[in-house]
C-alpha cells in the first residue's frame, strides 16, 4: 500500500502544483516561483527517501494498476504505474536537475514578461516527465509522452515576440509528432501480439516473450522499428538531428532541463524500457546500434565547427546520446544509465554557465592568443578536410533533407488539393461520406471483391484532407474543418472492418465535436475582430490583444488532436484496437493523419496568435518611413 501511495504522489504533487499555479495572479512573481521550488525540493526528498527504502527492501519491481478509464470487455484503457531500476534512476536526476534549474530561473527569469508562464510550464514538464517515467503500460508511456511535446513547444516558443522561436517551436514539434507515429503503431501491434493493453513488467517474462515472438517475428520486428523511429526522433538521432540546435531559442533553463538533460534522453529511455522485448531480435539490435554509429560521426564534427556555444553543446550531446544507443544494443543497460545521468548533469552545467564561459572565453583569447593547433584532420588529404568541414558547417544539410523529404512533398501535395474548398466539401465529401454511411448499414449491397479496399479508401480520403489543411495558407477554418473531417473519415474506415458498439466511436468523436465547434467559433470571433490579419501566410501575434482568445484556441486544438484533455484521448487508442492485425497500410494511413492533423492545428495556432506583433510591426514601419 505504502508504495501505491508514494508513487501516485510523484505524479499527484506536480498536477496539484500545476493546476494551483494557473489560479496565481501575474504580479505575484515570489508565489508562484516559491510553489515551483517548494513543490520540486518536496519531490527531490521523497524520491530520495523513497529509493533507499525500495533498495533495502530488495528492489522488488513494483507494478500499481492505478486508474481504470474505460473497459467494455475486451479492451481495457488502463493507467498503469511502474518502479524498477530505471525508473528510478530517471526519476532521480529528473528531480535533482529540475531542483537545480528552478532554483536557477527564480532569478535568471526575473522581471521577464512571462514569468508565470515559465513557470506554469516548467510544472507541466515536471508532471509529464515523472508521468511518462512512472509509465507501465504505453498508453500511460503515450499520455506523458504527448504532455511533454506540448510543454517543449510552450517553452521554445516562450519568446513568442520573436519570429525566429516561434517557428522553430513548430518546427520541433513537428518532429516530435513524427516520432509519434512509431509509438502509435507500436501500440496498435503490441495490441495484436498480445490481445491486452500489455504493461511492462509483464515483458519480464522471457518464456511468454519468445513464444510470441516466435509466432509472430514479423510483428515483433514491425514493433521495434516502430519504436526505433520514435526513440530517434525524441533523442534527435539521424536524420532527425537537426531540430536539437533550433530547439535552443528558449531561455536558458529550458534549454538545459529539456534539450541537454532530460527530454532528448527519452529515445533512449523508450528502448531502456522496451528491452526486454526486442533484446532477442538481432535485426532490432543491429538497427539501434547502427542508428547510434552515425549519429556519432555526424554529430560530433557538426560540433567542432560550430560558433555559438548553445549549437556546440547540442550537437555534443547528440553525439553521446548516440554513444547510449550503441551502448543499448549491445545489451550494456547499466553502462547506459550511468552514462545517461553523467550526461544530463554535465549538459546541465555546461548550458547554466554558458554566458559566464563565452564573456570569459571572449576576454582571454583577446589577451593571451594561441595559435591553433594542429589536430587529427589536418593529416587528411585537404579535399576531404575542407569536404568535412563544409558539411560539417552546414550541418549535413541535415534540415533540408527532412524538408525534402517529408514535408515538401506534403505541402505539394496539398496544394493539389485546393478543390477542397468549403462549397466543395459540402457538395462533394459530405454526400459521399453520407452514402459512406449508407453502404456500412447495408454491407450485403458492397461486393466482396470491393469491400476490403473500403476501409483503406475512406482512410485515405481523410488522409488527403489533413494534407490540405497542412499545406492550407488562405483559410484557417478550412484548415480546422478539415482536421475535424479526417477524425470522421477514420471513424468510418474502420467501421467497416466489423461491427462493434456505437458508444466506442461516440468516444473518439465527441471530443473532436465539442473541441472542433468550440475551436471554429473562436476562429470566427478572431476573423470579426482582425478581418485583415487572418490568414496563414505569416505570424500576426494576436495573442497580445486576445489572449483568452488565444488560450480558448490552444485547448480546443489540442481536443481536436487526442491530447489527454478529452475522450478523444481514449478513443484513438479504442478505433485502433479494431484495425485489424494484417491492415498496415491502413494503420498507417491513420496514424499519419493523426499525426499531421496535430501538426496542422498547431500551425494555425502559431500562425495566428504568435510571433512578433503584426500591428506595432506595420506602426513602427510607418514611423522610420
Amino acid at each position: 500500500m505504502e508504495h501505491q501511495v508514494m508513487i501516485s504522489l510523484f505524479v499527484m504533487v506536480p498536477l496539484l502544483a500545476f493546476l494551483i499555479s494557473l489560479l496565481l495572479p501575474d504580479t505575484q512573481e515570489n508565489s508562484f516561483s516559491r510553489l515551483a521550488f517548494v513543490t520540486v525540493s518536496l519531490q527531490l526528498l521523497g524520491i530520495t527517501g523513497y529509493i533507499i527504502y525500495w533498495i533495502i527492501g530488495g528492489m522488488i519491481p513494483v507494478n500499481i494498476r492505478e486508474l481504470e478509464l474505460y473497459n467494455n470487455g475486451s479492451y481495457q484503457f488502463l493507467l498503469d504505474f511502474y518502479f524498477d531500476t530505471l525508473s528510478a534512476v530517471f526519476l532521480w536526476v529528473g528531480a535533482l536537475v529540475t531542483f537545480l534549474i528552478t532554483r536557477y530561473s527564480r532569478f535568471y527569469m526575473h522581471l521577464e514578461e512571462g514569468y508565470k508562464r515559465f513557470f506554469n510550464t516548467l510544472l507541466f514538464f515536471y508532471l509529464a516527465y515523472n508521468l511518462t517515467v512512472l509509465a507501465g503500460n504505453f498508453e500511460t508511456l503515450f499520455l506523458g509522452w504527448e504532455m511533454l511535446g506540448i510543454s517543449s513547444f510552450l517553452l521554445i516558443a516562450f519568446y513568442r515576440d520573436r519570429y525566429l522561436p516561434v517557428r522553430n517551436a513548430v518546427k520541433v514539434f513537428s518532429i516530435y509528432r513524427i516520432g509519434d507515429i512509431g509509438i502509435i503503431l507500436a501500440m496498435w501491434a503490441s495490441h495484436h501480439l498480445w490481445h491486452e493493453n500489455i504493461s511492462f513488467i509483464k515483458l519480464l517474462d522471457k518464456e511468454l516473450v519468445s513464444e510470441q515472438l516466435a509466432s509472430h517475428g514479423g510483428i515483433g520486428l514491425f514493433i521495434a522499428i516502430s519504436l526505433w523511429i520514435a526513440a530517434a526522433a525524441k533523442s534527435a538521432q539521424f536524420p532527425f538531428s537537426s531540430w536539437l540546435p533550433r530547439a535552443m531559442e528558449g531561455p536558458t533553463p529550458s534549454s538545459a532541463i529539456f534539450y541537454g538533460s532530460l527530454s532528448v534522453h527519452f529515445g533512449v529511455f523508450l528502448l531502456l524500457r522496451t528491452f526486454p522485448f526486442w533484446e532477442h531480435q538481432l535485426t532490432a539490435r543491429i538497427l539501434i546500434g547502427l542508428l547510434g554509429l552515425v549519429t556519432v560521426m555526424i554529430a560530433y564534427p557538426i560540433a567542432r565547427v560550430q560558433s555559438t556555444i548553445k549549437t556546440q553543446i547540442a550537437y555534443a550531446s547528440i553525439a553521446q546520446i548516440g554513444i547510449m544507443f550503441i551502448e543499448v544494443a549491445l545489451g550494456l543497460q547499466t553502462l547506459a544509465l550511468i552514462h545517461f545521468a553523467g550526461n544530463a548533469f554535465l549538459r546541465t552545467y555546461q548550458l547554466l554557465v554558458s554566458p559566464s564561459v563565452v564573456a570569459y572565453m571572449t576576454r582571454d583569447q583577446f589577451y593571451h592568443f594561441k595559435a591553433r593547433e594542429i589536430t587529427l584532420e589536418d593529416t587528411f588529404p585537404k579535399r576531404l578536410e575542407y569536404s568535412l568541414y563544409i558539411l560539417s558547417l552546414k550541418e549535413w544539410n541535415l534540415d533540408k533533407m527532412l524538408n525534402r523529404l517529408i514535408f515538401n512533398p506534403i505541402k505539394r501535395l496539398g496544394r493539389k488539393l485546393d478543390f477542397l474548398t468549403p462549397k466543395n466539401l459540402l457538395l462533394y465529401f459530405l454526400p459521399l461520406y453520407a452514402l459512406g454511411l449508407l453502404l456500412y448499414f447495408n454491407q450485403e449491397w458492397i461486393p466482396t471483391l470491393i469491400r476490403g479496399y473500403l476501409p483503406g479508401f475512406f482512410g485515405l480520403l481523410g488522409l488527403m484532407m489533413v494534407f490540405k489543411a497542412f499545406s492550407e495558407r488562405v483559410y484557417p477554418r478550412l484548415a480546422l474543418m478539415l482536421v475535424m473531417a479526417n477524425h470522421f473519415w477514420i471513424a468510418l474506415a474502420v467501421s467497416f472492418n466489423e461491427s462493434f458498439d456505437y458508444s466506442q466511436t461516440l468516444i473518439y468523436l465527441s471530443g473532436v465535436v465539442v473541441a472542433g465547434v468550440i475551436g471554429y467559433l473562436a476562429l470566427d470571433r478572431l476573423r470579426k475582430k482582425e478581418p485583415n490579419y487572418f490568414d496563414l501566410n505569416q505570424y500576426y501575434g494576436h495573442v497580445y490583444e486576445y489572449p483568452k482568445l488565444a488560450v480558448l484556441f490552444l485547448l480546443s486544438a489540442l481536443g481536436v488532436m487526442g491530447f489527454p484533455i478529452s475522450p478523444t484521448f481514449i478513443g484513438v487508442d479504442l478505433i485502433f484496437s479494431h484495425i485489424h492485425e494484417g491492415q498496415y497500410v491502413l494503420a498507417a494511413l491513420d496514424a499519419i493523419s493523426f499525426i499531421f492533423g496535430g501538426i496542422a492545428l498547431i500551425r494555425i495556432y502559431a500562425r495566428l496568435f504568435l510571433g512578433p506583433h503584426i500591428k506595432n510591426y506595420h506602426s513602427t514601419a510607418l514611423k522610420s518611413s
